[in-house]
């Protein structure tokens, strides 16, 4: 009896809202505290959504324990406009959150103001949009605007969530919960919307407005506990694809998606007996693309993993069936077929440049690149994985120090493997050791009978072998790509040498470098020597660069670029052992070079032969023609001397002049007056 009473007192729906009210505060709490320790943006919206529905029920509470108020009074509307401003609140969080589910960026702090304050412009307005009018006229009017428009509203935002879920393809248990929720709840809401608008004054339809509002009450807590579900089994699935991709990556190439170096080591056995099965053999070929550095120096990082991307795309897609394709590092790629004829060994190493060379379109550029290739037969060469690799790797590097598109390999191309390995420690270890020094070959001026120039040699000091020459030693630069190495550091010294020379002697003498063809197109040349000439207090007039004419015509506009701003800086620039190579009457009137070196080649018998002599006339007439100074090398007999300087020759040397000479011996020049 006592029960009843009090039920009677204080309306059983009043109560019902109020502990759903404590519910989503509850639950509003325990999602921000979520949010601060994980920071996960969608949680923040939620539980705004929730804080909403908190207010929305306690406004409903509020307004069944105050029916004894007139409906028009300020304090029911003043409830309506919040119950209908909560209403729309939490669906627009709702949706905020479902939105930054799968987006890394948070919504627009501006937008969200905007579309809150139209939601609540959208309340007040239906709430009094009839509130000049009588009460009685416009019941009709005031029901469809705060109860089928919101129905409609709220429905068609639950709709959008759940097709939502479906289109992106979000299929984790929670997804499904609120996916089959949002639609059956799109359905309540629309039905009820246009039910509404036929059967307003039916008897059965405001039956079932009252059993609705126990299915409301259901639903949203439903709603409520979904998304904490939903919150915990987010986290679940990142954590599943966390692993999923740590998994992957473990065995595949971050970039491309090839396989890695160690899936390619752990396929190729089996690929190997799946091969011989068939009684077939498995060919496994490495593909380097040459000088990519330059590819991403000039297009950019970006381009450049694009392109490498796609180079795995195609070597996939290949039409030869590949068994293995994987990236081993950089712009380093491995190929595995299964062939029966040995004739299709240089087809498929053909058929793989001709794929590669074909130009790659990205961002509105063209971009053309080519590759060396090595390879190697299973298992005529071997079984073992590691061993196939290095065979075919040193078949690799013997086309590409040969500058051969591809090469198999062959027996005895280990032992000059394991001497480069030798060689390359030996020489790091010399680089770092200083064992590298320079020889100075002096340049006799023919005008002034004087020395004003050297040219500046490097030799290796070596601690077992004693002094090598250039020739002992340059090739295996070559071979190993060290050139740039040597380079910058018989630069550095040469500028070194020449400061200590001035603070000594307080002489400044012409020093001339030869500099590599990798070196000179290196875009960071300029900055390099003028950071030495800072670094020594070194004039610019006092350093020359040898090139030689292979390097000009490697990419004549680069080089001519280049020396164009080396020739501003001051800085001399020849061209070294002209004659020999791709010589250009055209581009040598470009260029602006101080001198032309004619090679010894031309000079050792130009005295006695018609032939030579012609052509070192016509070499020191047309250099002169051009306003160009000539040098000419491998001077070694006064008559030689004689008939050069009849010729008009600016400079020459050679042994006749002086053989060149170490550094303590060639100081003695500098302390003649």
């Amino acid at each position: 009896m006592y029960i009843t009473v009090m039920v009677d007192k204080y309306d059983a729906l009043g109560f019902l809202f109020a502990i759903e009210a404590t519910i989503f505060i509850v639950l509003a709490f325990l999602f921000t505290i979520y949010y601060q320790g994980l920071g996960r943006k969608f949680v923040k919206y939620w539980a705004f959504c929730l804080l909403a529905l908190a207010v929305n029920q306690l406004a409903l509470s509020t307004q069944h324990f105050s029916v004894e108020y007139s409906p028009t009074s300020i304090a029911q509307l003043a409830l309506v406009c919040l119950i209908q401003a909560s209403q729309y609140l939490h669906i627009l969080f709702l949706l905020c959150g479902f939105y930054l589910c799968n987006k890394q960026k948070d919504i627009k702090y501006k937008s969200l103001l905007i579309l809150i304050a139209l939601t609540i412009l959208l309340s007040i307005s239906t709430s009094f949009w009839y509130d000049s009018i009588d009460y009685q006229n416009t019941v009709f009017n005031r029901f469809y605007l705060q109860q089928s428009l919101p129905d409609f509203i709220l429905g068609c935002a639950y709709l959008t969530i759940s097709i939502y879920l479906f289109s992106h393809r979000i299929f984790h248990f929670s997804a499904k919960i609120m996916m089959i929720f949002g639609g059956i709840i799109a359905f309540r809401y629309l039905l009820l919307s246009f039910l509404s608008i036929i059967f307003l004054t039916e008897s059965w339809f405001h039956w079932t407005l009252s059993i609705l509002v126990y299915f409301d009450v259901g639903a949203k807590s439903i709603l409520g506990f979904t998304l904490l579900i939903w919150m915990h089994g987010s986290e679940r699935n990142k954590a599943d694809r966390a692993i999923n991709r740590a998994q992957y990556l473990g065995k595949h190439d971050a970039l491309t998606g090839a396989l890695n170096r160690d899936q390619i080591i752990e396929k190729l056995p089996n690929a190997i007996k799946v091969a011989e099965d068939k009684q077939q053999k498995l060919v496994i070929y490495l593909i380097d693309i040459k000088h990519f550095k330059y590819v991403n120096d000039t297009y950019g990082l970006k381009v450049g993993d694009i392109v490498l991307g796609e180079i795995a795309s195609r070597l996939t897609a290949s039409l030869m069936l590949p068994q293995v394709v994987g990236r081993l590092s950089g712009d380093s790629f491995a190929f595995a077929i299964e062939i029966h004829d040995d004739n299709q060994q240089e087809k498929a190493a053909l058929h793989l440049h001709e794929m590669i060379a074909r130009p790659f379109l990205v961002e509105h550029y063209e971009v053309n690149v080519q590759a060396s290739i090595g390879y190697c037969v299973a298992p005529l060469d071997g079984s073992d994985a590691e061993g196939l690799l290095h065979k075919a790797n040193l078949a690799l590097y013997q086309a590409e120090i040969n500058n051969i598109s591809s090469v198999k390999y062959v027996a005895g191309m280990q032992a000059h493997g394991k001497h480069l390995v030798e060689t390359e420690k030996a020489i790091r270890e010399g680089l770092n050791n200083q064992e590298f020094i320079l020889y100075f070959q002096p340049q006799l001026n023919l005008l002034t009978n004087r020395i004003d120039a050297v040219e500046a040699l490097v030799r290796w000091q070596h601690p077992e072998k004693g002094l090598l020459s250039p020739a002992q030693f340059l090739d295996d630069f070559e071979a190993l790509g060290l050139n740039e190495e040597l380079d910058n550091y018989v630069l550095e010294l040469a500028c070194k040498t020449n400061a200590d020379w001035y603070q000594k002697y307080k002489r400044r003498v012409t020093i001339a470098v030869n500099i590599s063809a990798v070196e000179f197109q290196d875009e960071k040349i300029i900055s390099k020597i003028q950071t030495l000439l800072f670094k020594y207090d070194m004039p610019s007039v006092n350093l020359e660069l040898e090139i030689t004419e292979n390097v000009v015509m490697t990419d004549i506009k680069s080089a001519m670029d280049t020396i164009v701003v080396l020739q501003n800086m001051g800085i001399k620039v020849s061209i070294d052992d002209f004659g020999t190579g791709y010589s250009s009457l055209a581009y040598l009137r470009e260029l602006p070079i101080d001198k032309i070196k004619i090679d010894q080649s031309f000079i050792k018998d130009f005295a006695r032969n018609d032939s030579d002599l012609t052509i070192v006339k016509s070499m020191i007439k047309l250099s002169h023609g051009l306003g160009k100074r000539v040098l000419a090398e491998g001077v070694e007999t006064s008559e030689q001397l004689q008939l050069l300087r009849t010729l008009g020759c600016d400079a020459v040397q050679g042994y006749f002049i002086n053989r060149p000479l170490a550094e303590e011996k060639f100081t003695n020049y500098l302390t003649r007056k």
